[in-house]
């Protein structure tokens, strides 16, 4: 998965959880419903793992951060991203911003670099 399609899917899972608290807040006894994004974002960008049989516990934690590795550098460096933008709205005071403007605007960026 490309670098913008991964951040394109931490803002989907971000603005969820922001309607998922507005709805826990409203109705704080009502069930919500979760639409499982975070578990597909994972399924969709973590390898499937071959292990060879007689491979020594080393070798099978090398083998799994090898494989593993990458992806999840790149999904923490998304979710980096997007905590970095909303603190910084946050720290400058701006209360005419919300953080659903600001996953909308990194949405909007990522979403111009696909078309650019």
């Amino acid at each position: 998965m490309e670098q913008r399609e991964s951040m394109q899917r931490v803002v989907g899972i971000l603005t969820e959880a922001l309607e998922v608290r507005r709805q826990v807040r409203e109705n704080p006894d009502a069930t919500i419903r979760q639409t499982g994004a975070v578990a597909s974002l994972l399924e969709e960008m973590l390898p499937r793992i071959q292990l060879p049989a007689d491979a020594s516990a080393r070798e099978v934690a090398d083998i799994v951060t090898q494989e593993l590795g990458p992806a999840i550098v790149q999904i923490a460096s998304c979710f980096a991203f997007a905590f970095v933008q909303l603190a910084e709205v946050h720290d400058a005071g701006r209360t005419d911003v919300s953080a659903a403007d600001v996953l909308r605007s990194i949405s909007l960026h990522f979403h111009q670099q696909a078309d650019g």
